[in-house]
């Protein structure tokens, strides 16, 4: 269920079959649709905490009654361990325990069988709502102890094949690549119980063949199709699409900082002014996603995403080719994830031929999914056209993840400017509001103004269901909540 790695599948079979301590609350969002509260922690494993007075601690009651789904007690030996796992695994568990501030084990302490605390090690604004996200979920620890080695002391291997929560689903079979079944554990007690008993998942990897089930009833809910299929479903009206901008997301083109020739910021300045964001957005996208082109200039709102002053521009971008010194043109390479080609490959070709009306001239390398991301974290690609969406909702965790010199798991743009790094902490860790607004607004402008990334449009989560399913919730992880639906 955890490695060191992270994928939309993993994400979603943790969420439901493994309890965290805390869950986020629910608000509706303008258009109707069910939605988590960024602002607001509910209790799931926890029945109660409180912070110290002093801002440096978090103490946790656990509910009594909690057990594993085979029958052992949750104990707060159980969360600690945990805990310890996940900033100890490395990877992207690591990582992610790490953007709240959340980084050795000696912060968590088990006071006794149903009492946790969390000590902080600086005051962060991210730290307890980070508690809440998948990564910190509780693991049966006894039970996944059983199959660890010297080797791997943390049952990594065992928990990639095997599943030891306590979540409201426990894992039923998973045929891999085929078909996973989830079936309710009965005795959960972090919530109301699950109306439905059962759910299968099955994997099809053809659209086509997905929505050919979909809509002959032979499936309750679909996601993941193109932007086009998701346009004409929605003209047709036979099934129910809900669409979300997921928050705190961009499809982006990345650019290569450190190396030439794009490390010229006047160049980086005229590939923005020559993207063109409206055919991106019509051909590619059909309009499944929210333009972050075309804004006014300088950040005045400490908002992210927001539309970035660049709009199509040829001769502007001209003028600012020949101020960098390429006069002559340039020839580089744009690569892209090849499990993402229908709407990047598109998105790509569109890019090539606009470009190439400055004279830059690409040639488009499609990487197979299998190898993306060790491919971008060998820092080598001069031009990446890449999605990124942070779980949470704050625009200095994104830059965090992606724009900050000391983090360089998601800085694919190999971006290091002090100056940025100094905003992006003062907003992480200032407690003065009028100081957060500064900040965040200067270390947006501070982005448009050197672009390392052109943020192209803010994506929107479709997810497609029979008109008889119910209690859909969009989830900051975009992957279905099963706590929640219904079926009539």
């Amino acid at each position: 269920m955890q490695g060191v790695g992270s994928n939309q599948t993993v994400n979603g079979l943790a969420w439901n079959c493994y309890d965290r301590l805390m869950t986020y609350g629910t608000r509706t969002l303008p258009d109707g649709t069910p939605s988590y509260d960024r602002e607001m922690l509910a209790p799931e494993l926890a029945e109660s905490w409180q912070i110290a007075s002093d801002g440096m601690s978090c103490t946790f009651k656990l509910r009594r009654d909690a057990t594993f789904h085979d029958g052992r007690p949750v104990t707060a030996g159980d969360v600690k361990w945990s805990f310890d796992r996940s900033v100890s695994v490395g990877g992207f568990p690591t990582f992610q325990m790490s953007a709240g501030s959340l980084e050795k084990r000696d912060q968590f302490v088990a006071l006794d069988d149903h009492t946790f605390r969390v000590d902080f090690i600086r005051k962060d604004k991210l730290l307890m709502f980070n508690l809440a996200v998948v990564v910190p979920f509780v693991i049966n620890s006894e039970l996944a102890r059983k199959h660890a080695t010297d080797s791997d002391p943390w049952a990594l291997a065992w928990l990639k094949q095997n599943e030891a929560g306590g979540g409201a689903y426990k894992v039923e079979s998973w045929k891999p690549g085929s078909e996973t079944i989830l079936t309710r554990f009965d005795a959960w007690k972090s919530g109301p119980l699950p109306k439905i008993r059962r759910i299968v998942a099955r994997d099809v990897p053809s659209p086509g063949t997905r929505r050919a089930m979909l809509e002959r009833g032979d499936a309750d809910l679909s996601t993941g199709f193109p932007p086009k299929d998701f346009d004409q479903m929605i003209r047709e009206g036979k099934v129910k699409v809900t669409g979300v901008p997921i928050p705190n997301a961009l499809w982006y083109l990345a650019l290569d900082t450190a190396k030439p020739p794009f490390d010229n910021v006047t160049l980086r300045q005229a590939i923005a002014w020559a993207v063109p964001y409206e055919e991106i957005q019509a051909g590619a996208f059909f309009g499944r996603a929210k333009p972050m082109h075309g804004g006014p200039g300088p950040a005045e709102q400490p908002v992210w995403p927001q539309p970035f002053p660049y709009r199509t521009d040829i001769d502007k971008a001209k003028a600012l080719m020949a101020q960098a010194g390429f006069s002559g043109g340039l020839d580089t390479t744009l690569s892209l994830d090849v499990g993402t080609a229908t709407v990047g490959e598109p998105t790509a070709i569109l890019i090539q031929e606009s470009l190439a009306r400055i004279g830059v001239r690409v040639t488009i390398d499609k990487i197979p999914g299998a190898n993306w991301r060790t491919t971008l974290n060998k820092k080598e690609l001069p031009l990446v056209l890449n999605r990124f969406s942070g779980w949470l909702d704050y625009p200095e965790y994104y830059f965090y993840w992606n724009l900050h010199g000391n983090n360089s798991i998601f800085n694919i743009s190999s971006y290091k400017n002090p100056a940025m790094d100094r905003l992006i902490d003062r907003a992480r860790f200032t407690e003065d509001k009028a100081e957060y607004v500064k900040a965040v607004t200067d270390f947006i402008t501070l982005c448009m103004q050197e672009v390392p990334i052109v943020p192209l449009n803010q994506p929107i989560h479709d997810v497609a269901t029979q008109k008889g399913v119910g209690g859909y919730q969009f989830w900051f992880h975009r992957e279905p909540d099963f706590r929640q639906f219904t079926k009539s």
